[in-house]
């Protein structure tokens, strides 16, 4: 009888896991702004463009299947959207660039400003009309 109260424990701890990650992926994720100003790795201050309002940073590594949906999502997202530029970023080789992000998964974009600033951060594949909507104040949108 105690094996089937453990059996069930788990399987309610596993669904209402995974609850949570689907409620969080995808969520729009706003910078803390009492956060410190910290150095941002090479590869991604290579990637700012001065001339750009934003820069989105997607965070991703070679096997990662929802890495190529948010690639899906964010690129033509970027290409209709004036200010807006999209970057993937590979980490397979260099895990220490996502460590210095503090990325703990597989897409996450970062938004950018020119000087390195980060605006809001995405775990997960965004939803592109959520993403657009945060990132409205930062820039100017042709019609879609």
């Amino acid at each position: 009888m105690t094996g089937l109260w453990v059996l069930m424990a788990t399987l309610v701890a596993a669904v209402a896991a995974g609850v949570l990650l689907r409620a969080r992926n995808g969520r729009v994720r706003a910078a803390k702004p009492a956060a410190p100003a910290r150095a941002l790795p090479g590869p991604v201050t290579a990637v700012l463009d001065p001339a750009v309002a934003v820069t989105l940073v997607q965070i991703s590594t070679t096997f990662c299947a929802p890495c190529r949906h948010a690639k899906a999502v964010l690129g033509p997202l970027a290409e209709r959207t004036d200010g807006l530029r999209h970057v993937e970023l590979d980490v397979t080789n260099q895990p220490e660039v996502a460590r210095s992000l503090s990325v703990l998964r597989t897409p996450t974009t970062i938004a950018l400003t020119p000087d390195g600033r980060e605006l809001l951060r995405v775990g997960g594949v965004p939803k592109g009309p959520d993403l657009l909507a945060a990132l409205r104040p930062h820039l100017t949108t042709r019609t879609s």
